[in-house]
């Protein structure tokens, strides 16, 4: 076995946010303060001290700006105020202080990439003219064409059809056409517009002032598109190895706006007078390669890019060490952390991606319903509860999001009539979408709604089964999972492995994932993952600190495990 690796210990690597464990809320999803059956902030407010007690260290939330809610507040129409089905700008100002009492740094959605259709900006485009100031600000263009009936360029949406749509001018005849990336109620913004730049960056300051510790930018590889906005290739719904080579993302563009950006932030951390009152900007970048995905991070943009190749990757060991080893390559050569993360709103949740059979390269996407092939939920959970052991003890910041630490499956038997996702509608009914991660999170398995609100009232519809999922049948049950994560990041904080070095071990089958962190008081922590059938022999002496789930005897480490133990020297 190898000799461990120094560990990490200049000052910059002090900084709270190179090894936070962040937990993503879905505002609508988390806790109904009112009966309503939607999720609100003073419901998030209430249940802050659930993450308290499970050790993370800030939260994350999705969006609750003025919204129509056409795609579940990602389409807002005044980024300055609360939409009125979650509260209002006094609620946001009472959760902020909540959490910061209870020592939670809060991290706010920023979408910078579109607004809602019904935003003053674009409703005062549709009824001005072609080339006026107010259609500036998006990205108008004539279509192809004898008469302009064809769309501009031939780009998708990420929802469904075409990404362009036309308007109708005052007159009542066709006119020009407008990009929207996603949802037709998203009009992109065109980020050539000096007007663009100063709206977003006011923005910032808003909630920088209000208290914010953060935030997490949405579509943050889409803002800037290719000059002249070409074609894309044929394949452009294919998987690309360079997303650079795709015109509506990864455009060099991008950078410029970050640095910016990260000078505005890094004035309200100084104000703050340490690394524990940093400032930080995560981005959602659907990026590849590594290397290009580790550009957003440089040390004059973006603190965090979440890591999609990890959260893609098969539950395969070749494949496991693969992304990581690359991952931590890419950022090692710019000076950051990597951030880690496993599951999201716009994603299967792992605990049923992890459920079917693994092929590499290869992931469950597009939501699953009643009539697809069903999971093996025994099988998904312990793979799950395997995979975020490993995730947890990975060199970096992770991202955990809302209900994962109750082995919440995605809701698969959906009625099709309920899911409100705009990829059901825009896709012909063909794709069913990212409702069934989205499904109100169970407190209690004896209450109407699961605890989720003070009526039987659910945005979405609840699972029979997770009334045994929820908090209170899980709370003090230490074979639980939410038991698991608690020690998980109790015992993760106290060794520090965040911020510790990753060494691979060799001496091991192909499908054991086999590592050791150095931790910075000098102790080896191995980190064995058996992702095979075969029972794995723990080395003499180890002292197992805490396993996925049970081992057999004191030293046998069975299939779709994972192990942390202390060792001696290697």
């Amino acid at each position: 076995m190898s000799a461990e690796a120094e560990p990490m210990t200049t000052p910059g690597h002090e900084k709270w946010w190179r090894d936070a464990v962040i937990y993503q809320i879905y505002p609508r999803s988390w806790a109904d303060s009112d009966g309503d059956g939607i999720g609100d902030l003073p419901g998030i407010t209430a249940r802050l001290d659930h993450l308290s007690s499970l050790g993370v260290d800030a939260v994350w939330l999705s969006p609750f700006y003025r919204s129509p809610q056409n795609d579940a507040g990602y389409d807002i129409s005044d980024h300055r105020d609360v939409d009125p089905v979650f509260g209002n700008l006094a609620d946001a100002d009472q959760l902020l202080d909540t959490a910061h009492g209870l020592g939670l740094r809060v991290i706010v959605d920023l979408v910078p990439n579109h607004s809602s259709d019904q935003h003053p900006w674009f409703q005062a485009a549709l009824t001005s003219a072609p080339g006026s100031p107010e259609r500036a600000r998006y990205l108008f263009r004539d279509g192809r064409g004898e008469s302009g009936e064809l769309p501009p360029n031939n780009w998708p949406s990420n929802f469904g059809g075409s990404a362009w749509t036309r308007v109708t001018d005052n007159d009542g005849k066709p006119g020009q056409w407008y990009l929207h990336l996603f949802d037709v109620t998203q009009p992109d913004f065109d980020w050539t517009n000096a007007e663009v730049e100063d709206q977003m960056e006011s923005v910032l300051r808003f909630w920088l002032d209000r208290g914010v510790d953060g935030f997490r930018i949405d579509v943050a590889h889409g803002l800037v598109k290719a000059e002249g906005l070409p074609d894309a290739p044929d394949d452009h719904n294919a998987a690309c190895d360079d997303t650079s080579l795709q015109p509506m993302w990864d455009q060099p563009g991008v950078h410029e706006i970050y640095r910016r950006w990260r000078v505005i932030v890094d004035e309200y951390s100084a104000k703050a007078e340490g690394p524990d009152g940093d400032r930080i900007l995560c981005a959602e970048a659907w990026v590849s390669p590594a290397q290009a995905l580790a550009r957003y991070v440089r040390a004059d943009e973006l603190h965090q890019s979440f890591n999609f190749g990890f959260l893609m990757t098969a539950w395969l060991a070749p494949a496991l060490r693969r992304i990581i080893s690359e991952s931590l390559a890419a950022v090692e050569a710019v000076g950051a952390p990597q951030t880690w993360v496993l599951s999201n709103h716009d994603v299967i949740r792992h605990a049923t991606r992890l459920a079917y059979p693994q092929v590499d390269g290869d992931s469950p996407s597009g939501g699953i319903g009643i009539d697809d092939p069903q999971p093996d939920a025994a099988l998904g959970l312990r793979r799950a509860r395997a995979a975020t052991t490993v995730m947890l003890a990975l060199p970096g910041s992770a991202y955990l999001f809302q209900g994962e630490e109750l082995g919440l499956p995605e809701a698969t038997r959906l009625p099709d009539d309920s899911r409100q996702d705009p990829t059901w509608e825009r896709s012909g009914h063909t794709i069913r979408g990212r409702d069934g991660c989205r499904v109100p999170v169970p407190w209690s398995g004896d209450s109407q709604s699961y605890g989720f609100g003070p009526s039987e009232a659910s945005w979405l519809p609840q699972p029979e089964e997770w009334a045994s999922l929820s908090v209170n049948r899980q709370e003090a049950v230490p074979e639980s999972t939410l038991e698991l994560y608690r020690t998980l990041l109790h015992e993760r904080r106290g060794l520090r492995l965040g911020r510790g070095s990753l060494r691979w071990l060799e001496d091991y089958p192909a499908d054991v994932l086999a590592f050791t962190v150095s931790t910075l008081d000098g102790t080896t922590i191995l980190i064995l993952a058996n992702l095979g059938t075969t029972a794995i022999t723990l080395p003499k002496g180890a002292q197992v600190i805490v396993a996925s789930d049970e081992l057999f005897g004191d030293d046998e480490v069975p299939g779709d495990v994972t192990v942390w133990a202390r060792l001696g020297a290697l």
